[in-house]
């Protein structure tokens, strides 16, 4: 009897070790979890963000102007140069400005309707109403159109400000002076920029 029963619970633990070999060991799937949140990418416009400038020539800003652009010279006008012009711009006005005058700003050049573009004016420009790239010149406060050279008094420093306005509209006055030309970007003015220069006699 004692024979049987060992033989009996011998047989039982056989088959419990077996039953437990035979379980499943195969782990289960994988699942790749979709994250909650992708990081989303703003594609940049490929179109050039250049900063609205101007400058005269190879000048640095506050630089002196060198004598053949003023009344110690030959009084010739000075290149000058712009990039970035805004989005919307219909024309392009130049103004520069002596704000250090005895009388109180005097105004050496006005060009207004200048094309919405970057581009450049070459040195040495005439005095004719309407230049080669379409742009028109107005009076300056000497009364005279085209360029007039800066002149300060004697053993005084002046600033002379080139002043670009990025404009939208054509303006249609057929001639202009200071006062016209400021009416004429009052409210239709979409950005502006100054480039700065002084010259001493």
């Amino acid at each position: 009897m004692h024979n049987l029963w060992v033989t009996l619970s011998a047989a039982i633990l056989l088959v419990f070790v077996i039953s437990g070999g035979c379980a499943s060991t195969t782990p289960p799937p994988v699942t790749t979890a979709t994250p909650a949140f992708q990081s989303a990418y703003q594609t940049l416009s490929e179109a050039s963000s250049v900063a609205f400038t101007i400058r005269a020539g190879s000048l640095a800003a506050g630089s002196v102007l060198p004598d053949i652009y003023t009344c110690k010279g030959a009084g010739e006008s000075p290149e000058v140069v712009w990039d970035g012009i805004p989005s919307g711009t219909k024309s392009l006005v130049l103004i520069l400005d002596d704000p250090d005058a005895p009388s109180g700003r005097f105004t050496h050049w006005i060009l207004y309707n200048i094309p919405p573009e970057p581009g450049r004016l070459a040195q040495a420009q005439s005095h004719a109403k309407v230049l080669a790239n379409g742009a028109q010149q107005g009076d300056t406060s000497a009364g005279l159109r085209g360029y007039f050279p800066p002149c300060p008094p004697i053993g005084t420093t002046h600033r002379y400000v080139f002043r670009l306005y990025a404009v939208d509209m054509d303006i249609t006055q057929p001639t202009a002076d200071r006062d016209s030309i400021d009416w004429a970007l009052t409210g239709h003015t979409i950005a502006e920029t100054k480039f700065t220069t002084t010259f001493t006699r």
